[in-house]
């Protein structure tokens, strides 16, 4: 199973059809609308929910994709403690932060978010993909940090970048979404899973 972690933005028409796309591969998959259990439904203006995952306290975030841990793992189409997760933008920072707090998780993606607190980084246990923009400062100036942190403590951390990409480039109308590079990388995703939800 995968757990798929929505944008800053909240819950969008977008995040479902990654989960099509995961089922249409034989996952079972699932979206928490993580504004939810705090806000109610994801509102449709981007800005307002832009505002309201700010207001996600780590540990409510950790508490609901637990929670979704918990159903899918228990599903009987589900081989138990076999799931991952992939997130992106804000969710791709909590794919890898998600990581740090459910040593049962096996893979997590993180495409295009800011790594966990270095101090965190030990208690790592699920392998870890990432997927990057080329024009995405802010996140790529992390990386090789980063990676340097994961190898030092003997934890299986890599990366790709993405060239002509900008941040949020799996999502339709960012940079680079409409060229080659999404298709690169979710084959790249998908052989990822395919190696570490067996």
């Amino acid at each position: 199973a995968v757990l798929v972690i929505h944008e800053i933005f909240g819950l969008t028409d977008w995040e479902p059809t990654v989960v099509d796309k995961l089922a249409g591969e034989g996952y079972v998959a699932i979206v928490p609308d993580l504004l939810s259990s705090r806000f109610g439904s994801t509102p449709s203006d981007p800005d307002s929910g832009r505002k309201l995952t700010a207001q996600l306290a780590p540990d409510a975030v950790t508490a609901d994709l637990d929670a979704a841990y918990a159903y899918v793992n228990g599903l009987p189409a589900v081989k138990k403690d076999d799931v991952g997760t992939i997130g992106f933008c804000w969710g791709g920072g909590q794919s890898f932060r998600y990581a740090t707090t459910n040593p049962r998780l096996k893979a997590a993606v993180v495409c295009y978010g800011p790594p966990p607190d270095s101090a965190a980084l030990a208690q790592v246990q699920a392998t870890v993909l990432g997927v990057y923009g080329e024009s995405d400062a802010r996140i790529d100036q992390t990386l090789p940090t980063v990676s340097a942190q994961m190898k030092a403590l003997k934890k299986s951390y890599t990366y790709d970048v993405y060239p002509g990409t900008g941040h949020g480039f799996m999502k339709p109308g960012r940079q680079g979404s409409d060229g080659d590079q999404p298709s690169k990388a979710w084959e790249k995703i998908l052989a990822f899973y395919k190696t570490n939800l067996k």
